[in-house]
């Protein structure tokens, strides 16, 4: 017999040789139909594998991130087995799930394909899922392998066999189909319903643009129709949100060829509200005893060659710059950090001193593959909201708790309300990926974790996602349509100071050192803008809209009253701009409309002589006739009043 473990702490035992699949039947027939995989003792695996000892196990559904994963994987094989039956000949690469579906590589040799194709393959994709094919693991020799797929003649998957290790390698098997493939895949193609292709893309054959270019499909598949039609609407909706479209239309940002593909350039509409977001933060820090520092935008190969920027980054970091002094070289700054530990190191601290917290609005570079550059979110030159706490081991927790707080206020402030922690820890099995101490990793994540428990956060773990120096607090938020993004990070870090040899003098006058800790709410201003954008779908808070009002005339022969009430308006810290086009008011509307401008004022020839204007709000319509001074207080009652997502509160 043995012992099976769930996460809730139950045990209970079972005969060895029990299959996860066969533990869910156990518990109830509903469970087990819905049983994608299982995790065993941290691992996903088949639901199908026997389970010979004693073992955590957590059944995996399609509520799980790594069962549906798992369920996308299968798909990619089934995507391979329509093609082949469609396509006879066709050479595979590689199919791995991706964070909304799949994709497969293929090489068509001489077969034609686009995305008119994509109904013929759906179908065929569907047709073999109703055969229920179960999807079953071999273990096979390196040898066996390589004869299968040299008879088949498939020079992608030999390229992959002689890269592993003979007595690790695994076929998967689904009716006609076979995949070399480490696994783990779902008990049967049946529980694949719905089947969407998304798109076809050029990769080149692992990333490497001097190999030969394949055929990419994107896919993504659900359990049910249903689920299929929800995500294709939500995609819509995030179409018409797309930060690039928006971006655009509120002439926000732009970019340009001739200063270079992701560095992005912000426009005065979207400085301002790049600005605010800054002013806010940086409000925040000073109430909380940070201190603002500027570094410069390059730095001495030496400064990261220290931290280990260059030993991790070097190779996804613009190269280095060659000064006319022989063997001088420069980085672009790829962080802030290091830049922030020589600011500390360049004088001698008491522990009186600390913490010390310094804080930048600093730029920094880095090379992103020009396939990978999306539009805010994945840019060359971004800003981030970086801060350095330096403090001692004493300290490390209330100080993790302020930043902590600090965190929670700016995503509050956001509308990001529904958020989760996410605690990414080091992988044990790769210690090469990390550098430090074992004692300091494990102080460093000891203090995270105690610090969420004593909040009461809701946290998930992931091992593997830690920062090399250090462990991390990411925060994951969901926005306005759903869609999950991680956004702020705190990282506690043991490390830095040792490399630098950062120290302060304690109260027992012997040197000790310093613990640091990094934090960022915003991730970086370009990202997180990005997310913004679509979240809020341009309709901007009236704090941080760039234009809280708009002044439409009916004629412009109330112009001069409409510039009279802007000034007015400047003088109460409200901000906007006069229309005073020869256009018809409704014209004048939509086009506010258009601008995502919350606050419209209208004037007329009654206005004029009344000394009022006439208000209408983005999302409530008409507010009536309002003197300019009873139009102060109601807009200051709405900055109060409005939610974090930008909307008026309606009033009854």
């Amino acid at each position: 017999m043995i012992t099976i473990t769930f996460p809730d702490g139950r045990e209970q035992e079972y005969a060895a040789g029990t299959t996860a699949l066969e533990v869910a039947q156990s518990i109830s027939e509903g469970l087990a139909r819905n049983v994608l995989a299982a995790k065993v003792n941290g691992e996903v695996r088949d639901a199908q594998r026997p389970l010979t000892e004693d073992a955590e196990l957590a059944l995996l559904t399609w509520r799980d991130p790594e069962g549906q994963g798992t369920f996308w994987h299968s798909s990619a094989h089934l995507l391979a087995e329509a093609l082949e039956a469609l396509y006879p000949g066709v050479k595979l690469g590689i199919g791995p799930p991706i964070e909304n579906g799949f994709y497969y590589d293929i090489d068509f040799g001489d077969h034609e394909i686009s995305a008119h194709d994509f109904p013929k393959i759906e179908e065929k994709m569907k047709e073999l899922a109703r055969e229920k094919n179960e999807y079953e693991r071999r273990e096979v020799s390196k040898a066996e392998a390589r004869s299968y797929y040299e008879e088949k003649g498939d020079p992608y998957k030999l390229e992959l066999i002689d890269e592993l290790e003979d007595g690790t390698i695994t076929f998967y098997e689904q009716g006609q189909f076979t995949d070399l493939c480490r696994g783990p895949h779902i008990p049967h193609t049946g529980k694949i319903k719905a089947v969407k292709l998304m798109k076809l893309a050029g990769a080149y054959w692992r990333g490497d643009e001097s190999r030969k270019q394949l055929t990419r499909i994107y896919g993504i598949t659900f359990p049910k129709q249903k689920e299929l039609k929800i995500y294709l609407e939500r995609l819509e909706e995030a179409k018409k949100r797309d930060h690039r479209k928006l971006g655009a239309e509120l002439d926000l940002f732009m970019f340009s060829e001739k200063v270079g593909a992701g560095l992005p350039i912000w426009l005065p509409k979207g400085n301002a509200i790049r600005e605010r977001l800054m002013a806010f933060l940086r409000r925040e820090q000073e109430r909380r005893g940070y201190e603002m520092v500027t570094t410069p935008h390059i730095g001495h190969k030496l400064l990261y060659e220290t931290s280990g920027h260059y030993e991790k980054y070097g190779s996804d970091s613009f190269q280095p710059i060659q000064t006319p002094r022989e063997g001088e070289e420069f980085l672009l700054k790829p962080m802030n950090c290091p830049h922030h530990c020589e600011i500390y190191g360049h004088r001698p601290h008491s522990y009186r001193e600390l913490p010390m917290k310094i804080a930048e609005f600093g730029t920094v570079y880095r090379y992103e593959q020009s396939g990978e550059l999306h539009g805010l979110a994945r840019v060359r030159g971004f800003t981030q909201d970086d801060a350095h706490i330096f403090c001692t081991t004493e300290q490390l927790k209330e100080e993790f708790l302020d930043v902590l707080d600090l965190t929670t206020l700016v995503l509050n402030k956001m509308g990001f309300a529904d958020f989760t922690a996410q605690i990414s820890l080091r992988d044990p099995d790769k210690p090469e990926k990390y550098i430090g101490s074992d004692e300091n990793w494990d102080a460093a994540e000891r203090a995270i974790i105690e610090a969420t428990a004593e909040v009461k956060m809701k946290t998930t773990t992931v091992k593997g996602e830690a920062a090399f120096y250090g462990p991390k607090l990411d925060f994951m938020i969901r926005d306005a349509i759903g869609r999950e993004w991680q956004l702020g990070t705190i990282q506690v870090d043991y490390n830095l100071p040792e490399r630098f040899d950062l120290e302060y003098i304690g109260a027992d006058n012997e040197a000790h050192r310093p613990v640091m800790i990094h934090r960022a709410p915003f991730g970086s201003m370009e990202r997180f803008l990005s997310i913004f954008i679509e979240h809020t779908g341009g309709n901007f808070p009236l704090w941080l809209t760039p234009d809280q009002f708009g002044i439409l005339t009916i004629s412009d022969r109330f112009n001069d009253y409409a510039h009279e009430v802007q000034q007015e308006l400047a003088t109460a810290d409200i901000r906007g701009f006069v229309d005073g086009r020869s256009e018809k008011v409704g014209r004048k509307i939509r086009d506010a409309e258009v601008a995502k401008t919350p606050v419209m004022l209208i004037i007329g020839e009654q206005e004029v002589e009344e000394n009022t204007v006439s208000v209408r709000l983005r999302d409530r319509g008409d507010m009536g006739s309002m003197s300019v001074p009873d139009f102060i207080e109601a807009f200051q009652g709405w900055v109060a009043e409005e939610d974090a997502t930008g909307q008026v509160k309606n009033e009854e």
